[in-house]
């Protein structure tokens, strides 16, 4: 499975972004798709999740202000991200999980979330 990333940037605090995740080769074999994001010194975050079925998980710091979503039939997952706040910024990354436990990532796409 391929991951590819798109639709970071900047913005100002308050702002919007929308992060997009284009998958390709054995996508049937996914699971859950999510994002993460990471800051330097810092491990990776888990953000957003969204299971094959639907079912969706957020940070604590992101709920009511981000929105995961998975189009089955584009192999996408997106995330809305509105108030966007400094406190966002960070690398984003796209993941897709095969159970039991097999990982794919995205490469990293830059937010920056200015005051």
């Amino acid at each position: 499975v391929q991951l590819q990333a798109s639709g970071g940037g900047l913005v100002q605090a308050g702002g919007s972004l929308r992060l997009s995740c284009a998958a390709s080769g054995k996508i049937h074999s996914i699971d859950v798709m999510a994002w993460y994001r990471q800051t330097p010194g810092k491990q990776r975050e888990l953000v957003a999740v969204i299971t094959s079925g639907g079912s969706t998980n957020y940070a604590d710091s992101v709920k009511g202000r981000f929105t995961i979503s998975r189009d089955n039939a584009k192999n996408t997952v997106s995330l809305q991200m509105n108030s966007l706040e400094p406190e966002d910024t960070a690398v984003y990354y796209c993941n897709a999980v095969r159970f039991p436990a097999t990982n794919f990532w995205g490469q990293g796409t830059q937010v920056t979330v200015s005051s």
